[in-house]
């Protein structure tokens, strides 16, 4: 390799350690609500879900597919898709009972206080125990009620403690959403696909934002200063789409004949969160029409983003 072209090689790796790294702050915008999270409703927040899930198609489809196509074969494309899909709805079980808690007790973000309230706890969670076991009169003692301030302590302690528990199931899934989105920005950028870079940047960095939420409302409620809650969040979106992008941006550099494999499985992993968790998010709280309706706003803008930046 010429020094020119390690030059250009270089600026291209810094390229995409700064545009993904953008990408990755906006999830700390998504915290700021937390300064005022009780004003935002469900309706508000399966809209976003929704609008998010429509970003994320027509990428998939017009970022990831028809260029892998245009450089590749089909075959290699759709194999790609199945096996990123794959490899994402695999990595759900890498945490265990992850969706079910995260789902149950905080959907997407969009769960209030009210909702968690009226939520029994997983059968196993140690919080309810201590809980319950706090509640029950020791032998000997019936009778004699334990002291308010002695309660409330204890009802704050496990409430946090329950928050926190939130806090990382949640950060457990938004790590395992974010490095696909890297990888395709690193996969594009290898492959001299700038535009489709660029184009996926935009449109990760607007999904960033109700990630970020979702992360950002259960450590608020754990006590946490607003500035640790901003900070614990945007290192969510950062460190695992950096992370991805250079891993995708290096593999492709050593075989570029892998990219049609390489833009079809960044695909397949991005269409198995939308239809595994944005849209099933988006849906479960009665607001069905309002995701839907910004799923085709956010499929519309995309193609329209698309068209602008392409040409």
């Amino acid at each position: 390799m010429t020094s020119a072209a390690f030059t250009e090689r270089m600026t291209t790796l810094a390229s995409v350690l700064g545009v993904t790294t953008v990408a990755g702050l906006a999830t700390g915008f998504g915290a700021l609500p937390v300064f005022f999270r009780h004003r935002v409703t469900h309706r508000i927040y399966d809209a976003a879900l929704g609008l998010a899930a429509g970003l994320m198609v027509a990428a998939s489809v017009f970022g990831l597919v028809l260029p892998g196509m245009e450089e590749g074969t089909l075959r290699a494309v759709m194999a790609g898709v199945l096996l990123g899909g794959g490899a994402l709805l695999g990595g759900n079980y890498l945490i265990p009972h992850l969706h079910a808690e995260y789902r149950e007790w905080f959907a997407e973000g969009g769960a209030t206080d009210d909702d968690a309230a009226v939520m029994d706890p997983p059968a196993d969670d140690p919080v309810a125990e201590v809980a319950t076991r706090s509640d029950e009169p020791d032998a000997g003692e019936e009778g004699d009620a334990e002291p308010d301030s002695i309660a409330e302590d204890a009802g704050i302690l496990a409430e946090r403690e329950s928050s926190l528990r939130k806090a990382l199931l949640i950060g457990g899934a938004i790590t395992l959403h974010n490095a696909p989105e890297g990888l395709a920005i690193g996969v594009a950028f290898a492959s001299g696909l700038e535009e489709v870079a660029l184009l996926l940047a935009v449109v990760i960095g607007l999904q960033n934002v109700p990630d970020g939420f979702a992360f950002a409302v259960p450590m608020a409620e754990t006590g946490m200063s607003n500035l640790r809650v901003i900070w614990y969040t945007t290192l969510s979106g950062v460190v695992p789409q950096v992370v991805a992008s250079l891993f995708g941006f290096l593999l492709v550099t050593v075989a570029a004949g892998l990219f049609p494999v390489s833009s079809g499985f960044a695909a397949g992993a991005m269409l198995a969160v939308v239809f595994r968790e944005l849209i099933p998010s988006s849906h479960g709280h009665g607001h069905a029409d309002a995701a839907t309706g910004a799923f085709l706003v956010g499929f519309v803008l995309l193609v329209v983003v698309d068209a602008v930046i392409v040409v």
